[in-house]
């Protein structure tokens, strides 16, 4: 099986062991959880369409900060839930009465989940790299499940965005990535997240992106749902086309009459 759409309580595999995200095992066989698109490499999982993001200990999220306290900054991640960063955990030493100096409601900031209790109480942490405060740019918002595509196998698409546009790129878990750099080059490369987001689904998309961002010519070719709309045609008997042709023999031969009789 190679990449395809499937439904929930689909069946993708005869073997219990082959059952990845995104599935479920129901007497030895494993069925789709989700509505998305199924992969197979060492299992079988399925990365659905839509969903909302769940926050995870270690992701990278955007998220924006909805309130200060006494010691928290309290921040809406994209989720059901919202997190906590203790000022404890901003990268330098910040006193309760000057939080909001540093960061206020509003802000955009780059955190970690640092940990999820079984509650959800989301604990978030500014003390890694690359985690800050957003001053410039402009934040995108994607569906979360769109995340992997727009980051590719081993960073390649994400790669290819940071390179053919010239501008700085974050991608968050939580489907809000973050770009800076000339507005008309934020512009395309926003542009080029848009058809990543709704063309997820298709096959080539890395080389349909770069060639968009040059401005290059997009390559025709023939789309899977064109390939079974041609082997449709094929299987019919072509009666219109013979029927074409011997509307041409009778013309053809009224024509020679006429000149005949002329």
């Amino acid at each position: 099986m190679d990449r395809k759409i499937v439904i929930p309580g689909q069946l993708l595999s005869d073997k219990e062991g082959m059952s990845g995200a995104g599935t479920y095992v129901k007497d030895g066989k494993v069925y789709s959880l989700l509505y998305g698109i199924a992969n197979v490499k060492n299992k079988v999982s399925v990365v659905p369409f839509s969903g909302k993001y769940l926050p995870s200990r270690k992701d990278f999220i955007i998220g924006t900060v909805i309130d200060v306290t006494p010691s928290n900054w309290i921040l809406e991640t994209g989720s059901p839930y919202d997190g906590l960063l203790h000022v404890s955990e901003y990268p330098k030493r910040v006193d309760s009465s000057e939080m909001r100096k540093y960061v206020d409601v509003g802000d955009c900031v780059i955190v970690r989940v640092k940990d999820v209790s079984k509650s959800m109480k989301v604990e978030l942490t500014m003390r890694e790299p690359g985690t800050r405060v957003l001053t410039k740019g402009r934040i995108i918002d994607i569906m979360p499940a769109k995340v992997p595509r727009v980051i590719g196998h081993s960073g390649s698409m994400v790669s290819i965005l940071k390179k053919e546009s010239g501008c700085d790129v974050f991608v968050g878990k939580n489907g809000r990535i973050w770009i800076n750099g000339k507005t008309g080059d934020m512009n395309h490369l926003a542009d080029a997240i848009e058809m990543i987001e709704r063309e997820s689904h298709i096959s080539g998309l890395t080389d349909k992106v770069s060639r968009f961002l040059k401005n290059e010519p997009e390559e025709v070719s023939v789309s899977d749902a064109d390939e079974l709309i041609e082997e449709e045609r094929s299987s019919l008997p072509a009666k219109e086309d013979n029927v074409s042709e011997e509307t041409y023999r009778k013309v053809d031969a009224l024509l020679d009459e006429d000149v005949d009789e002329a």
